[in-house]
């Protein structure tokens, strides 16, 4: 991949990891609402959002090239 695909990925997957985020926040407000939280979506999507971190610092390590001072 070239710098300009890394970088429309990297907005991607800031873009979803946002957006999980909000769905966590949905889900949590929504279940203290009915009295019931559906721990195991919960989980599951923030299990999801951390692979989306690590992915995300895999193209930013891509994109940043290490400067030895």
């Amino acid at each position: 991949m070239n710098e300009a695909e890394l970088q429309k990925r990297l907005e991607l997957l800031r873009s979803e990891h946002r957006d999980l985020d909000a769905a966590i926040a949905a889900l949590s407000e929504a279940g203290a609402e009915r009295g019931f939280t559906d721990q195991l979506q919960i989980a599951r999507l923030k299990k999801r959002k951390l692979r989306l971190k690590d992915h995300i610092a895999v193209i930013e390590d891509a994109l940043l090239p290490d400067i030895i001072a």
